[in-house]
């Protein structure tokens, strides 16, 4: 299997360096083709996330329509897919960032009641409080 980093999910999705794109495109129909996965870690997800906001100024309807269709190309694998659409429909309705709606998902999972956090744009959001 193999694994891909933040920069190769920029590339396909930005399409700025034309040699680059082209290089993880046809790793993404090799993938498809013979029916492998490539792996999208939760760190890079929360990376991308953060390099689409904040390099290139991409809003969060058009991130979370992005990092939908990725959550559904049959090439790509997710350790927890579920954990990180849960993540991802908070993200889209709520104040905070990706990263936090993930972490609280991650939480819940392991057994947790709430998250603490100092975060103000955050304690609105269900399974937020303060410390």
């Amino acid at each position: 299997m193999i694994a891909l980093d933040t920069n190769a999910l920029v590339r396909f999705l930005v399409k700025d360096d034309e040699v680059q794109t082209r290089r993880v495109v046809g790793l993404m129909k090799r993938a498809q083709e013979r029916n492998e996965v490539l792996y999208v870690s939760e760190v890079v997800l929360c990376e991308l996330v953060w390099v689409l906001e904040t390099s290139y100024g991409v809003g969060r309807e058009e991130i979370a329509a992005n990092m939908a269709k990725l959550l559904r190309a049959r090439q790509l694998g997710f350790r927890n897919a579920d954990l990180v659409a849960r993540a991802l429909d908070a993200y889209q309705i709520g104040r905070g960032d990706f990263a936090d709606y993930l972490i609280r998902e991650d939480a819940l999972l392991a057994g947790a009641d709430v998250v603490a956090t100092f975060d103000k744009a955050l304690l609105r959001d269900r399974g937020f409080r303060l410390p």
